[in-house]
């Protein structure tokens, strides 16, 4: 018998935010795998450390965000090959994320890699927006409104044309290197009034500001929220 591969999403940052289902299979899991950036620190293992069990065998998953394709793609390749030998041997593993696994996570790039050889389930998580329209008290969308989503790592031609085309909220993931850009482009495009740039959403450290008023740099995954008129 086979394990199966678990993304579970964790949400924002929030521990409590942790849906039932993944609190279950993170505390029944016999592997617990987690993304570990550049940093060596891990904000999925440290959101998800209250439910950890003693006795699980962990797994850090080396990602060098912000770098070469190649050289994702060979760390998911590396990753990918550590929990096949557990999934083979009919282990479960629980590999955990920020957000939703499926919603630009690094969950997907291993689920590609491993899910025609082993049985492989997602479950949703509170993603970053609806954690940043919360903590501003802004809806995402209502009525007939459009939710946008842009990484603000897509070319800056392309972005600017999302940006001016508008069509109400709209949701700047991955922007806290970008804000210096970010700003000028929606000022372009005669949205920078109603941006607001929030950092650590659902964390004690969480942090709000109109995009006008912040500097040039933020955490990597920081948001910017841009309001409709009619929101």
């Amino acid at each position: 018998m086979h394990g199966t591969l678990h993304g579970l999403g964790l949400g924002p940052g929030d521990p409590e935010l942790i849906t039932l289902k993944s609190w279950r299979i993170l505390s029944m899991a016999e592997v617990i795998a987690w993304p570990r950036g550049p940093s060596g620190e891990s904000r999925a293992r440290a959101t998800a450390a209250p439910f950890i069990p003693d006795d699980v065998v962990e797994m850090a998953v080396p990602i060098p965000f912000g770098e070469t394709q190649e050289a994702l793609d060979a760390a998911y390749d590396a990753a990918a090959e550590d929990i096949r030998a557990h999934l083979a041997a009919g282990r479960d593993v629980a590999f955990i994320c920020m957000g939703d696994p499926l919603f630009h996570g690094s969950f997907i790039y291993l689920a590609e890699r491993l899910r025609g050889d082993f049985p492989v389930k997602a479950v949703p998580g509170v993603m970053a927006p609806s954690a940043c329209a919360a903590a501003i008290g802004r809806p995402l969308a209502c009525k007939q409104g459009v939710f946008k989503v842009l990484p603000a790592t897509m070319a800056q031609k392309a972005l600017g044309a999302e940006l001016s085309a508008g069509g109400g909220t709209i949701a700047i993931i991955k922007a806290g290197h970008h804000l210096r850009a970010l700003r000028g482009l929606l000022d372009e495009a005669g949205l920078l009034d109603r941006a607001y740039a929030v950092e650590n959403a659902g964390r004690e450290d969480e942090r709000i500001a109109p995009l006008r008023d912040c500097g040039d740099d933020a955490p990597y995954f920081s948001t910017v929220m841009v309001f409709g008129e009619a929101a």
